[in-house]
């Protein structure tokens, strides 16, 4: 069983589909919640014990959070999951573009990392960080500047596991394939048909839930997950294990 003793887990994009998710396996983990997403989401959850609301875009912002937590129990844990991407071809991946989705889904991430890293050293149970990457980082399936910044997440992960081992810091990734949360509502309301359309690409028939991937994650970020790190897990239905719309065409 999971157990985080009541200490502190720090979880990022807490108000979104996957965030809700994470908050809800950690509060039945033992975790304290402390849950940071923009202003205007809703942090009010049941298994949240501090809020905090701020633009990962902006980098003092970014910092004078870090500080907060620093200055208090150190994190057992950071869940970096806030992401988004709109460019979902390279045509659409203007500068602006480009700026914005490498800011947001990696330099975000890796700022606030480096921020906590030194509060987190050295705790006597570990500490670990776990980043909310995707199958894009591994194969191209649209949105190029996204892709781009998960890969970076993904090396930024295994930089934390190699560099800061020796200091009791774990760092894995979780890979998702399509989860059905609200980022896929503007695809729907283009075509209806999409989700089962898009389901057949997957070898178990359908996208991931929220939960599926929360519980790999908060696994990860866990002391039942105290050998593990370097490791990037798909949770993705099988779609990066082989391309069954190739093989269905030639069987």
């Amino acid at each position: 069983m999971i157990d985080f003793g009541g200490r502190n887990v720090v979880v990022t994009g807490a108000g979104g589909g996957l965030g809700k998710a994470l908050v809800a396996v950690l509060a039945t983990s033992g975790a304290r919640v402390v849950a940071c997403d923009l202003e205007g989401m809703d942090l009010s959850a049941e298994g949240i014990a501090e809020a905090h609301r701020f633009d990962l875009l902006d980098d003092r912002a970014v910092s004078d959070f870090a500080a907060r937590i620093s200055a208090g129990e150190p994190p057992a844990a950071v869940i970096s999951n806030a992401g988004w991407t709109r460019a979902e071809t390279l045509e659409a991946v203007t500068a602006e573009a480009l700026d914005r989705e490498m800011s947001l889904n990696f330099r975000s991430a890796a700022l606030l990392s480096q921020a906590l890293l030194p509060s987190m050293r050295n705790q006597p149970g570990g500490a670990a960080f776990v980043f909310i990457a995707s199958v894009n980082a591994q194969a191209h399936f649209g949105n190029p500047a996204y892709s781009a910044a998960k890969a970076g997440l993904i090396a930024w992960m295994r930089a934390i596991a190699t560099e800061e081992g020796r200091n009791g810091i774990r760092a894995n990734a979780v890979v998702p394939g399509s989860i059905r949360t609200g980022a896929w509502d503007h695809r729907i309301a283009e075509n209806p048909q999409i989700l089962a359309l898009v389901g057949k690409l997957y070898p178990l028939g359908r996208l991931v839930e929220p939960d599926e991937v929360a519980r790999a994650a908060v696994f990860l970020a866990s002391p039942a997950a105290s050998g593990i790190t370097g490791v990037a897990l798909n949770v993705d239905a099988g779609l990066m294990a082989g391309n069954l719309p190739f093989l269905e065409q030639i069987s």
